[in-house]
């Protein structure tokens, strides 16, 4: 079931048009529902993270888990190195 809607008025762009019509007809649904699904992306976004938060993330949980006592720390490099041959081949 749809949330109720309320309607408004929102200029575009001629190309921005176009391009609204093009995806909306490739879904098979509205044009308002195209936007719809824009606008949700672009709020979404606003609630993710920011970078500060991001980082206090991270670092709240840096040191938290224990490792298997090998030697990535040390060696980090030549792994990767290595996987990167074994993956070109």
């Amino acid at each position: 079931m749809m949330a109720s809607v309320v309607r408004m008025q929102v200029q575009v762009t001629e190309g921005q048009a176009e391009a609204l019509r093009e995806l909306a007809a490739q879904r098979r649904v509205s044009i308002s529902e195209v936007v719809r699904g824009g606008v949700d992306i672009v709020l979404e976004s606003r609630l993710e993270a920011s970078g500060d938060e991001r980082r206090r993330r991270a670092l709240a949980v840096a040191g938290r888990f224990r490792g298997g006592g090998g030697t990535v720390s040390e060696e980090h490099d030549r792994y990767l190195a290595e996987g990167r041959l074994d993956w070109q081949r």
